[in-house]
């Protein structure tokens, strides 16, 4: 189920929605307009790959790494 997020045409609040179906009635919890504009959302993943440390190809002693960490794989 992904999150949304609209802002409201009548009063700019800012709010998120989870939208179970693209039917679903979204209304805003500030003053129950029914006319809101999705937004662009800009997320963030966790992953092993792209930044300094990974790009060195060495472990970083970050206490991390692809396991956590705690099992000395490095």
């Amino acid at each position: 189920m992904p999150i949304y997020e609209y802002i409201c045409d009548a009063c700019n609040e800012r709010f998120e929605k989870i939208v179970i179906n693209k039917q679903q009635e979204i209304s805003c919890p500030k003053c129950s307009s029914k006319k809101a504009s999705i937004q662009l959302s800009v997320f963030a993943t966790a992953g092993s790959g792209g930044g300094p440390s990974s790009s060195s190809g060495g472990y970083s002693g970050g206490g991390g790494g692809c396991c956590g960490g705690g099992c000395s794989c490095h």
